[in-house]
């Protein structure tokens, strides 16, 4: 049985990080329910964002040559501050009020970058590093930093491969900063699970040579719509739980 549930947590992880590469986000969300089977949330979040690193590095890899890089500079120091104070917050807040924010997170970011395009408003360029700050801040705390970052970086970079290889500097940029402070306050408890971290790792890497084709194939939107379906339905499954663990349902 557990191996049954190990090759589905395998595949699962590769089959998320091709999806998320036109995407542009969801391979934290996407894998986090998976991984909360193997360990408690504050594990989960840092051995996430160590696989999340790891397929950032690897996706800006084979798409460098499409940054834009004056969108990363918008972001700017704000995407650090922010990373580094919600994942200093990680280490504070307990497994089910972290639960419980990780639930929000998922139904209200996704919601927001909806609306953000049915609206058809855009945000101007000079609110970015609030933009920056936000996503640093939810993905350093939750490691849900994707759907933010769409709203202000996706109407900016209409190319599918700029938009892919922009997110996934910012994303990286996120990853390094707030896994060194996740490994100092509980580095004993994620070297645990070593062997789990490599197999997810080794999944993230190779789902993004087959993400690279669908970024020429399929159509970005319909992945991302799937995707945010799937985040909300996550969500509101992990504040279900958090209330029950916490006595209030």
């Amino acid at each position: 049985m557990e191996l049954a549930l190990l090759v589905f947590t395998l595949l699962a992880t590769f089959v998320a990080a091709a999806l998320t590469v036109p995407a542009g986000f969801g391979l934290a969300t996407m894998i986090t329910p998976v991984v909360f089977i193997w360990l408690e949330p504050h594990e989960a979040v840092a051995v996430v964002a160590i696989v999340h690193g790891s397929h950032n590095a690897w996706k800006l890899k084979v798409l460098r040559e499409s940054v834009d890089y004056s969108a990363v500079r918008r972001f700017g120091w704000a995407l650090v501050a922010g990373a580094l104070i919600g994942a200093l917050l990680n280490t504070i807040v307990d497994a089910e009020p972290l639960l419980l924010l990780v639930g929000i997170a998922l139904v209200v970011l996704p919601t927001l970058s909806v609306t953000e395009r049915w609206t058809k408003f855009r945000l101007p360029e000079t609110e970015d590093r609030i933009g920056g700050f936000g996503s640093g801040f939810f993905g350093g705390l939750t490691g849900h930093q994707g759907a933010l970052r769409a709203m202000f970086l996706q109407k900016r970079l209409p190319d599918k491969a700029e938009y892919a290889a922009t997110a996934a500097i910012l994303a990286l940029v996120v990853d390094i900063t707030r896994i060194p402070v996740y490994v100092a306050m509980r580095g004993w408890q994620i070297l645990d699970s070593g062997l789990l971290i490599a197999g997810l790792v080794l999944s993230a890497i190779l789902g993004v040579q087959l993400g690279k084709r669908w970024l020429k194939k399929w159509k970005s939107n319909t992945i991302r719509n799937g995707i945010l379906i799937a985040i909300v339905a996550s969500g509101l499954l992990y504040i279900r739980e958090a209330l029950n663990a916490l006595g209030y349902m």
